[in-house]
Parts: structure tokens; C-alpha cells; sequence
């Protein structure tokens, strides 16, 4: 048992990850970072800036193309099981208690992003844990269009692997020992993604001590979730489902 915690603790650090695994376990990380919602305390930008910084010296034997390349790929299919595994079985993961591995109030935070961003909160959410690893788990549950889905899902995981790979690749080339600095890094990595969790786990908390018990609990509803997303203008693209139809002509 101690092992297996040692094991997961280890799988927080991305030097432990690519020095100790290399890319078969950079890129398994990265695929349940993104796609299973029971691993979205792994490390996402941290890894991958270390990932192009250790590149960069020499550290991994891989040329960046093929770094590039592979976690494009993961990073799109990590998104792509997310929003079937909602699409399917967002209900439930809504049912389910929490624990130490998943909290109900993770999804709600992605929720209020969509409230926000609309569906550009595939793009943005890329560079925010915990709303990276549930953002395309909740629009599988509210069922955004898939061709809208997979636009965001293609653009996002672009733009996130080559930016901060990229950036740790330039740090590696240009700062002399930069190995030296890494813990300082990826630290302010961790400080400034985290910044926004915070503030709306923050706003979550105060809210909840002012809002109704009972409207919160129907927020937790996929049917009502999908409803209010309807309603929302340019929040999210839906397909509404037949449940929703009905009850509209009805009413």
C-alpha cells in the first residue's frame, strides 16, 4: 500500500515522469490528465514544460518533432474519451459521492466557465487544472455538437502543447543550466494555473453560503444543466435531447 502511494505521489512530479518512464509514461500521464476524470491531479503544463526543457539539454532522446507530434495526438484522444465518457455516463459521475479522487464541485466550477467562456472554455480550460481534465467530460454530458467539439478539441490541444512545450524547449536553449532553475519553474507554473482554481473554489464557497440548498442541488441535474445551458445566450451549442423537447412542448 505504501508503495502504490509512493507511486502516485511520484507521478505528481514531472521529473520523476520523464527521467524514470521516459515518453511511453509522459504520454500515458498525459492521456488520463486529460481524459479520465479520476486523474486530474497530475501534472499538466508543469509536464509539459519540463518535457520540452529536458529535451532542449539532451535529457530525453527524442527529437521535439516527435514529442510534438506524439502528445498532440494524446492530448486530442484524452479529450475525445472525456466527452464520449460524459456523453454516456455524465449522469453517472453526477450520482457518484465525493472522494478524494473526484468532487462534485470540480464540475460545477466547469459549468460556471461554460457560463462565461461558452465553448472557448475547451481552449482556455487547457492551461487550468481541474477544469482541463472536466471541461470535455461536461460537454459530452450536455452534448455539444460534436463538430463544434472536436474544433475546439483540435485548436485547443494545438495551441497548449506547442505553447508551453515550446517554451520550456526556448528556456533549455537559452538559459545557461537551466535544470537549476526547474523546481522554481514549475512551481510558478503551479502558483499561477492554480491562481484562477481558487478564486472561483473561493466564490463557490461564499456563493454557497448565500444560495438556496435546493437550487444548488438542481444544478447537479443533467437534464436542468442542459436546460439552463440552453438558456444561457452563446454559453454552449447544444443538441437537445428528446427528454427536453418533450417537456418544452408540453409546457
Amino acid at each position: 500500500m505504501t508503495e502504490l502511494f509512493d507511486f502516485i505521489m511520484n507521478l505528481m512530479n514531472p521529473q520523476y515522469i520523464l527521467q524514470y518512464g521516459g515518453l511511453m509514461l509522459l504520454l500515458l500521464v498525459l492521456f488520463a490528465e486529460n481524459g479520465l476524470f479520476f486523474a486530474f491531479f497530475l501534472p499538466g503544463d508543469s509536464l509539459l514544460f519540463t518535457t520540452g526543457l529536458f529535451c532542449a539539454i539532451g535529457l530525453l532522446p527524442h527529437p521535439l518533432w516527435l514529442l510534438l507530434v506524439s502528445m498532440f495526438v494524446v492530448s486530442f484522444l484524452g479529450y475525445s474519451f472525456a466527452y464520449y465518457f460524459g456523453l454516456r455516463s455524465g449522469k453517472i459521475l453526477l450520482n457518484k459521492p465525493d472522494s478524494l479522487f473526484f468532487k462534485r464541485r470540480y464540475v460545477v466550477m466547469a459549468r460556471a466557465y461554460y457560463g462565461k467562456f461558452g465553448g472557448k472554455t475547451l481552449l482556455i480550460g487547457r492551461y487550468l487544472p481541474i477544469i482541463r481534465t472536466f471541461a470535455p467530460i461536461l460537454a459530452g454530458m450536455v452534448r455539444m455538437p460534436l463538430k463544434n467539439f472536436m474544433f475546439y478539441n483540435v485548436l485547443g490541444s494545438f495551441l497548449w502543447i506547442m505553447t508551453v512545450v515550446n517554451l520550456g524547449y526556448w528556456f533549455g536553449k537559452t538559459i545557461p543550466q537551466p535544470e537549476k532553475y526547474l523546481n522554481y519553474i514549475v512551481l510558478g507554473l503551479v502558483v499561477v494555473t492554480a491562481v484562477p482554481i481558487v478564486q472561483s473554489l473561493w466564490k463557490k464557497k461564499k456563493g454557497s453560503k448565500t444560495t438556496p440548498k435546493k437550487s444548488l442541488n438542481k444544478s447537479h441535474n443533467p437534464a436542468d444543466m442542459q436546460s439552463q445551458a440552453a438558456a444561457d445566450s452563446d454559453v454552449l451549442p447544444i443538441n437537445p435531447v428528446p427528454s427536453i423537447n418533450e417537456s418544452a412542448h408540453k409546457s
